[in-house]
């Protein structure tokens, strides 16, 4: 997915509830410079599209793909690796966005429950669609060895202001973390399209720290 065309996602998933066009525009331009800040290497908008090509692969799957989207669009909005509220403050953004459209309070607080399970990655409200968006948002680990590599690379370079001995023994822990749960993906389609390859790519990334 291209940015013109998430562009017109944005306008579409917008024009059910302002007709405000210039407010869209602007709010668009602002998620773009977020997401273009140059200390993102992965969590830039490629990562915002590639969720979006899954959540057009499994469009008939959801049950509500309006809250999935603008929970895409807005959970990594915030991003420093100095920080452990990142989650939390995307949540907060979005949910600052979505007032000003007249968004409902309770597909607001859905929108916030799915940015902020992005730190855990765990489904604690039983949710199938959150489900689905946990599973896109992690669907780089199950990807080939040469895009797990590079994605591993440009980790790296977000938490460039750390050394070695610093980040290495935390990457293992995140790593770990992943490999003592019984599915690292929630769906049964996740599981199968990247739980096995997945598990590898993890596996010999540990062995490399």
């Amino acid at each position: 997915m291209l940015t013109n065309e998430l562009k017109t996602y944005w306008f579409q998933l917008h024009q059910a509830w302002t007709s405000d066009k210039d407010f869209i525009e602007q709010s668009f331009i602002q998620l773009l410079t977020a997401y273009a800040q140059k200390k993102r290497y992965y969590h830039n908008i490629s990562h915002i599209q590639s969720m979006f090509s899954s959540l057009n692969q499994c469009s008939h799957e959801v049950d509500d793909a309006e809250i999935i989207a603008f929970s895409i669009f807005f959970h990594d909005i915030v991003y420093d690796v100095k920080k452990s509220d990142n989650e939390e403050k995307s949540a907060e953004k979005a949910e600052l966005h979505l007032l000003k459209i007249g968004y409902p309070n309770s597909r607001i607080t859905a929108v916030r429950d799915f940015i902020i399970a992005t730190k855990t990655h765990i489904n604690s409200i039983g949710s199938k669609d959150l489900n689905y968006f946990l599973d896109m948002d992690l669907q780089i680990l199950g990807a080939d060895e040469a895009t797990y590599r590079a994605y591993t690379q440009q980790i790296r370079k977000e938490y460039s202001i750390y050394p070695d001995f610093l980040y290495k023994p935390g990457r293992k822990k995140v790593l770990h973390h992943f490999l003592e749960k019984p599915f690292i993906y929630h769906t049964p389609v996740g599981r199968a399209a990247f739980e096995e390859k997945a598990r590898k790519n993890i596996s010999t990334e540990i062995t490399t720290l």
